[in-house]
């Protein structure tokens, strides 16, 4: 598993094409909810969270099956973490739960690269 994290619009999508060839990747924003356990890259994975939560789902429950299932996925996410905490519960839940998901994700990966201005910084691997 292959993990690349970075604020929004920071070129984390375009780098990850660039850095690895995955030719299938799943939309998190709209893919269906079984295409990630197969797909070779998943990006907006933020929003694949998002969406769980919104439909009553748990997404960790969904990552730890991603672990077993699919260990050569090379996962886009973004760090939502920093910066002002949400005033709406669901957006402090939302963050938080993306964040612990991204921390046990990191700890199966075999690479974690942070993507600033287009440039990776590989921080594990």
């Amino acid at each position: 598993m292959k993990l690349i994290i970075g604020g929004a619009f920071q070129g984390k999508t375009e780098y990850a094409k660039n850095r690895y060839s995955v030719k299938q990747w799943a939309d998190g924003r709209v893919c269906p909810w079984d295409e990630i356990f197969r797909a070779e890259g998943i990006h907006h994975f933020h929003e694949y969270v998002r969406r769980m939560l919104t439909e009553g789902l748990d997404p960790a429950d969904a990552a730890q099956r991603l672990c077993q299932e699919n260990k050569d996925v090379v996962i886009v996410t973004n760090e939502l973490g920093y910066g002002v905490v949400p005033v709406e519960a669901f957006d402090r839940k939302y963050r938080e739960t993306t964040g612990r998901i991204c921390t046990k994700l990191a700890e199966q990966s075999s690479e974690v690269v942070r993507v600033i201005c287009g440039i990776g910084q590989v921080i594990k691997g």
